[in-house]
């Protein structure tokens, strides 16, 4: 059975990942590698100065038939470091092209939009988006972060095969129409947030303190009741863990994957026992699956 992982080169970017180094990023994608995983997830804007393109192309070199990468565009960085939505045709086709230029390839199995332009219709963008597959700089196009009618409104404009959407064991809502009415319409999707920023690996105590900049506790699930729940689950999830071998980051990752209409899912790391141990990551049973929701 291949992989459910896609695994995504965010935390290695050095943007709100404290501490992150080119020895630790290093280590990590040789030990993701080594785990078994060959699709990656990177974007024009993981990193001020496309270090997560810059990341995943040395590990590409001489090898590109092995591995299959996502590459996003329509986010990028002002020159204060300010995070900008930007689906001009014009922007989108040069951090494209930009993007293939940093990673050393010439084509993406899949581009996607990275999210939305609420000044730029989506029609517009998914047009620019169809232009770069045409010219061969993409097999396939993809959209993120929309709602049901703006990705019928993309679909319409071009040839969308993949979608990309939150969910995770605390997070369910994708569940309720989106996931479901995404996948019988044909398209692979791919989640995202399955250890919702590591919470659900189960390694941040009750207690933790993150340390300054860590953009973590601006979630709503690292915040009050929500957290103390969350920790409630992960406390429970201990039972689950010792019964059936996985570890507490590995029924979360599964759990996702295996939830009806996910065709992959997302998850990165900062430190290489991380990715091993996301690599290892499998789809559960249905007497898994049932274990889990069961205490949620």
């Amino acid at each position: 059975m291949s992989s459910p992982v896609i695994f995504g080169l965010w935390p290695l970017a050095g943007v709100t990942t404290i501490g992150v180094t080119s020895q630790d990023a290093d280590a990590t994608m040789t030990a993701a590698i080594d785990g078994g995983i060959t699709a990656f997830d990177t974007a024009f804007s993981y990193g001020y100065d496309g270090e997560s393109d810059r990341l995943l192309g040395r590990y590409l070199r001489g090898d590109r038939d092995r591995f299959a990468v996502t590459g996003k565009v329509g986010q990028r960085w002002s020159a204060d470091r300010k995070r900008v939505v930007d689906g001009q045709p014009t922007t989108l086709v040069a951090d494209a092209e930009t993007s293939l230029k940093r990673i050393g390839i010439e084509k993406f199995d899949l581009l996607m939009l990275h999210s939305p332009d609420p000044s730029v219709a989506i029609e517009t963008s998914a047009e620019a988006m169809g232009d770069l597959m045409n010219r061969g700089l993409a097999v396939r196009v993809g959209v993120c972060n929309v709602d049901e009618d703006q990705l019928r409104r993309f679909s319409g404009a071009v040839a969308c095969s993949s979608v990309q959407c939150p969910l995770n064991l605390l997070q369910r809502q994708s569940l309720d129409h989106f996931i479901p009415a995404a996948a019988k319409a044909g398209y692979d999707v791919h989640v995202y947030w399955a250890l919702m920023k590591g919470l659900l690996a189960g390694r941040i105590a009750r207690d933790h303190v993150f340390a300054e900049g860590d953009s973590r506790p601006n979630y709503e699930v690292f915040q009050g009741d929500a957290r103390s729940h969350a920790h409630d689950v992960l406390d429970k999830m201990q039972g689950i863990r010792e019964s059936t071998g996985k570890t507490i980051a590995q029924l979360s990752i599964g759990w996702a994957a295996s939830q009806p209409g996910v065709a992959a899912t997302l998850v990165g790391a900062r430190r290489p026992e991380q990715a091993a141990e996301i690599a290892a990551a499998t789809r559960l049973t249905a007497d898994e699956l049932a274990m889990l929701d069961a205490i949620v």
